[in-house]
């Protein structure tokens, strides 16, 4: 039987004979439902036109990106370390191609998740490079609509995956969306890379905060202030989003001023 894979959002079910009913991820008020209706495809149909782009973004760091264009866009991050390499997220498509690029660079060690939007086919992720862990925060386990023995959920408000490599639950987007603190990126200043709990908008000096960003449903000053605190003890210089944007060079401030931009105008 097959797993269908949502065609809009990107995320992949439990293997059935005809595909879902619904796919609740996309009717949640933070993403939306096809305008043409429900549609779904599976893996192996995907693999007949699409390819993998990775590419280097900095050193020890490269994003990975399906074309073309995939669920809803996403990227996804490979962090390489002396104890191994992170995958921060994951893309809707990953073929034998896929495979073999990112074991030439080291393979992946672990992978952990944001949050919902960007659960895809995590789980083939995972079984592709030798049932790798898969690290979710609790708050995001009621989205998780294919789970596995490989997914592991943690709870509180940070996860050291080893040195160097820290998931901070900021919530905000979702109630476990995370960020992941690299300490060691931008020859040592530090990276922050944030899906869209911190999104980089067009300018990119600045960021914004959105519970939805298909439907511009803004957060309240509360959640925004605790996504920036939750930031504040790690130090970073450069910002990558779940979207192609970065942030480059005293990234620390200028999401400290965003926040302040962003409550100041829903204050007003």
């Amino acid at each position: 039987m097959p797993n269908y894979i949502c065609v809009t959002c990107g995320t992949q079910y439990p293997a059935s004979e005809q595909p879902p009913a619904h796919c609740p991820i996309c009717e949640d008020e933070r993403q939306y439902v096809n305008p043409n209706g429900q549609q779904w495809t599976t893996l192996e149909a995907l693999q007949q036109d699409r390819r993998m782009v990775i590419e280097p973004v900095e050193p020890n760091l490269h994003r990975l990106k399906p074309e073309p264009k995939t669920g809803i866009g996403q990227y996804a991050h490979l962090v390489q370390t002396p104890d191994g390499n992170l995958l921060w997220d994951c893309v809707p498509y990953i073929d034998d191609a896929t495979v073999a690029a990112i074991n030439a660079l080291g393979g992946i060690r672990a992978i952990a998740i944001s949050h919902p939007h960007f659960h895809t086919v995590m789980v083939e992720w995972s079984r592709a490079f030798n049932d790798a862990p898969i690290y979710i925060h609790a708050g995001n386990r009621r989205d998780v609509v294919r789970d596995d023995p490989a997914i592991h959920y943690w709870e509180g408000d940070a996860l050291s995956l080893w040195d160097g490599i820290t998931a901070v639950r900021c919530g905000g987007h979702f109630e476990g969306s995370a960020v992941l603190h690299w300490r060691d990126g931008a020859d040592g200043r530090g990276v922050l890379l944030t899906a869209d709990t911190i999104h980089i908008v067009q300018d990119p000096n600045w960021a914004t905060f959105l519970y939805s960003y298909p439907n511009a449903i803004p957060l309240p000053a509360s959640k925004v202030q605790r996504i920036v605190d939750a930031v504040e003890p790690f130090a970073y210089d450069h910002v990558y989003g779940g979207f192609g944007s970065k942030m480059d060079g005293d990234a620390k401030a200028k999401v400290r001023a965003s926040a302040e931009r962003y409550v100041r105008a829903i204050s007003e």
